[in-house]
């Protein structure tokens, strides 16, 4: 992590920080919508991002977390912080099972069929999939995540159990980008047909980004579920993949600065412009319109390397042996 990121980063922790003290609960609640927005698209990006994989049916691994999160409380009385690992793997092999025979498609048919995968799980969940989803009523009586005996209610609270979460997300997703995963994910992205031929298994990494992210999206759900104490198949429909997909794209696919930049730009603009109901959509949506054609790559695209002329031109200057590699100085 570069010294001018970490420096980013400690600007927004400190704001953060003092929000709470700033802020009504209404505003307080809108920025808790701005992390939990955060949590999803930061898995998104693994697999959009990162691997490069289009994948617009996000909410539908949302909702598996939501759900198993809401089953497992109201039916077991398993705490909502409990069940956030068990939710989590559910939406990840859920992912494996549903990308494993299509997982080799690229670009717009992925896309397809990704769409067609969240409306089958909006559809299923509407129909009371084995009497346990509630069908379109959806769950009620969920009950409020507990930290250490201290009950998760007020919008506080939630401040810092959401944020809590995205910085822990953060670190170990910044982590991950500098692992051996990472840079292969990085490598599928850029040229898959290359990665193959330097010996990265695709069909494997493709696979196991697609469940990590979902597996993220599944925990990011259990949350959502012990914040709402009620959940319906509404909350996840294609809309909410849509937006999570524009959130990735408008920040910038691959980078993690940009996924919290543009979780605040589509999820809190709306709302500071609200007064302006019948005209503010359609401000943003022009705004968007603009954005995309002045900067494609987003606000905050990764970084690329870039040679220096001298660097290469000392390279190319450098000694050879009879095999061809250069001779370490």
């Amino acid at each position: 992590m570069s010294r001018k990121l970490l420096v980013g980063y400690l600007v927004a922790a400190a704001i953060l920080a003092v929000s709470p003290f700033m802020m009504d609960a209404y505003e307080l609640d809108v920025l808790n919508s701005v992390g939990l927005y955060a949590l999803l698209a930061l898995s998104l990006n693994l697999i959009l991002g990162d691997a490069g994989l289009f994948n617009m049916g996000h909410a539908a691994f949302y909702a598996v977390g939501a759900y198993t999160a809401a089953i497992l409380n109201t039916r077991f009385e398993i705490p909502i912080l409990w069940a956030l690992p068990i939710c989590g793997l559910a939406a990840a092999l859920f992912a494996a099972l549903v990308a494993r025979p299509v997982i080799h498609l690229r670009g717009d048919y992925l896309l397809i069929v990704t769409i067609g995968m969240g409306e089958i799980v909006r559809i299923a969940l509407v129909n009371d999939v084995f009497g346990l989803t509630g069908g379109a009523n959806g769950i009620f009586g969920i009950a409020r995540p507990e930290i250490f005996g201290h009950r998760v209610k007020t919008p506080v609270d939630f401040f810092v159990l959401i944020w809590g979460a995205v910085a822990v997300t953060v670190f170990l997703f910044h982590r991950l980008e500098q692992s051996r995963f990472g840079r292969a994910l990085n490598y599928l992205r850029e040229d898959p047909v290359a990665a193959e031929g330097s010996g990265v298994n695709t069909a494997r990494y493709k696979l196991v980004a697609f469940a990590l992210g979902a597996g993220w999206a599944g925990m990011a759900g259990a949350i959502y579920a012990g914040k709402m104490r009620t959940i319906s198949p509404e909350s996840f429909n294609f809309w909410e993949s849509v937006v999570l997909f524009l959130i990735v794209i408008l920040g910038g696919a691959g980078s993690i600065p940009g996924v919290l930049l543009g979780s605040f730009l589509v999820v809190a603009l709306p709302e500071m412009f609200r007064g302006f109901a019948t005209a503010r959509m359609l401000v943003f949506g022009l705004v968007m319109m603009v954005m995309m054609v002045v900067r494609r790559e987003g606000l905050l695209p990764i970084r690329t390397v870039r040679f220096r002329t001298k660097d290469v031109k000392r390279a190319e200057a450098a000694p050879k042996d009879v095999k061809g590699a250069e001779v370490a100085r």
